[in-house]
């Protein structure tokens, strides 16, 4: 077997002149250099936004939602829609005209002449408001008395109490009786909604609460004397936002679905508003001679719902900080 002279390896160190001061850069001592983190930056509401955009189920039921919403409230301050009064209607040829049938009725109207679509609007806007509203009380109030609630084991030994016995009686019996006895107005029918529902959210953010209140940084504040409150702000309420937004995105669908109930069953907002529930109720009768005007109201609620819902569950997940985690 023929042998192979392998070379010695050549040396080209001999080719490079080491003294020539082209091949260096003269390096600056920096005292900062030395703070300086070379992590990415990192924004924790721009990190939610990329998360929650890139979602595009999300983003099209959150322009879904503002787009109803938007509608609902500023649709009826043109037509001026009222349910008490009659509209100026003698030819009867205006009764129960059908679905984009003729201009200046898209859904329709119904069996006096008025406009579904002027009278749909006025009822969502008027749905929202008693969802928005009942939301921002229950989640005000049931934030507040959960996080002390978790916190304080002498306020959990009162409260719980408090709890099994608000939380076995039924919110929608409980609205009922209150609308009944005190009127239905907007204000009776959200105090009928809210008197209940709080303490639901109370007991959800109380576990919550329970869940990072031993932690060492929390105990240490509670060694140094850091008062409970300034805990509870600093420490606990930063974490808790993903669950708030979850039970915001909860909350306002079903109260929306509440006043629909109860308006159905006849004890919700009274005669004079207009709303979803009260529309759902008043055409019921017309399921089979006129169905659209059931089922447009009934879509409108079911849309606004799961679209609120989605919009909110994907904010919710988006806003919890261990998905940020790459």
């Amino acid at each position: 077997m023929e042998n192979n002279n392998i070379p010695v390896e050549e040396t080209v160190t001999d080719e490079i002149d080491m003294n020539d001061p082209s091949l260096f850069e003269m390096a600056i001592a920096d005292d900062s250099e030395s703070e300086h983190i070379t992590a990415p930056v990192y924004s924790y509401w721009g990190s939610v936004f990329r998360r929650f955009f890139s979602s595009k189920i999300a983003i099209a039921m959150m322009i879904v939602a503002a787009t109803i919403i938007l509608f609902a409230f500023i649709q009826p301050m043109f037509s001026n829609y009222s349910p008490m009064v009659a509209p100026n209607i003698n030819n009867k040829s205006m009764h129960y005209i059908r679905p984009f049938k003729m201009a200046g009725y898209p859904f329709g109207t119904d069996d006096v002449g008025n406009s579904l679509f002027d009278a749909l609007w006025a009822g969502t806007k008027n749905s929202l408001i008693i969802a928005l509203v009942s939301t921002l009380i229950c989640e005000v109030v049931g934030i507040i008395v959960g996080m002390f609630w978790g916190f304080s084991k002498k306020v959990d030994a009162v409260m719980i109490e408090v709890y099994n016995v608000l939380s076995n009686i039924p919110t929608t019996l409980i609205a009922m009786i209150l609308v009944y006895t005190m009127g239905g107005g907007f204000a009776q029918l959200i105090f009928a909604l809210c008197v209940t529902s709080w303490i639901g959210t109370a007991y959800f953010i109380r576990v919550q609460v329970m869940i990072i209140r031993d932690r060492e940084y929390n105990l240490a504040s509670q060694c140094l004397g850091t008062p409970t409150w300034k805990i509870i702000i600093n420490n606990i309420f930063p974490y808790l936002i993903s669950v708030i937004i979850t039970s915001v995105s909860r909350d306002v669908p079903s109260f929306i679905s509440y006043e629909v109930a109860l308006s159905f069953m006849g004890v919700g907002i009274s005669q004079e508003y207009a709303s979803l529930g009260r529309m759902v109720q008043k055409y019921a009768a017309y399921m089979t001679t006129a169905s659209y005007l059931f089922w447009i109201p009934v879509a409108t609620s079911a849309v606004i719902c799961v679209s609120l819902y989605i919009v909110g569950q994907v904010l919710a997940d988006a806003s919890d900080p261990r998905t940020h985690m790459v």
